[in-house]
């Protein structure tokens, strides 16, 4: 399978998830230069972290208007899968590719820490092949990492099947205590209706390795690849 990785001005996390989808996974992965206005073969985009166009405006606001996002939305229209996390959830909401927005964290500050998300379905290529009974440790870092989007949208995602995770306590109950940043329903993570767009807050690439002490994010990056190989 191969990987393209975007890389817009203010991107921090595109060499991890390079590392991980390259020499962790065994993928072939490329770098892709957001002033691009193609895309070359690729299986799957993938939006990662960082501070795009240094949050101005509004997280993804900016990078939305990148040349290389026309081709990531006639991409994704023709059954492309992309992956967005954290900032590139934020670029997904920002561009139209997925429902809602990421807000302000409830309490205005940067979160840095370990949190626990609850799987909610097995109906979506990066949690195809997670257990929903256990709860997964991996990192957020982010200032504008509150979900938010009306009730009947919230309503529509849900009776869809189309939430991937929630926060959640480390023995896999959602409760409002757990989640970090005051997220609408305790939501980290969404797909689209046809589920080849995805975006989750918290870095699973930043879990995937064993020197790091946690590989609870390997099973997302699994479950994708297993996805994507041809039948």
């Amino acid at each position: 399978m191969k990987f393209g990785v975007i890389v817009f001005p203010g991107s921090n996390c595109d060499d991890d998830m390079v590392h991980v989808l390259g020499d962790v996974m065994g993928q072939e992965v490329v770098k892709l230069w957001h002033k691009n206005t193609t895309l070359p073969d690729v299986d799957c985009v993938v939006l990662p972290g960082g501070f795009s166009y240094g949050d101005y405006v509004r997280a993804g606001a900016i990078a939305q208007f990148s040349p290389i996002m026309q081709a990531v939305k006639t991409f994704a229209a023709e059954g492309g899968y992309v992956f967005g996390v954290c900032n590139g959830f934020q670029i997904l909401c920002e561009a139209g590719l997925l429902p809602g927005v990421l807000l302000r964290n409830a309490n205005l500050q940067f979160i840095c820490k370990n949190v626990w998300l609850k799987p909610e379905t097995n109906n979506s290529p990066v949690t195809a092949g997670l257990d929903l009974h256990r709860a997964l440790k991996i990192p957020i870092a982010h200032a504008e990492g509150r979900y938010y989007a009306d009730q009947q949208t919230l309503n529509a995602l849900e009776a869809n099947d189309q939430v991937l995770f929630r926060y959640c306590t480390p023995e896999g109950i959602v409760t409002p205590e757990a989640n970090p940043n005051g997220a609408e329903r305790g939501i980290a993570g969404i797909c689209n209706e046809t589920r080849n767009v995805f975006g989750m807050m918290p870095h699973p690439e930043r879990a995937s390795e064993t020197v790091l002490g946690n590989t609870d994010g390997l099973g997302l990056f699994e479950s994708l690849i297993k996805a994507m190989a041809p039948a």
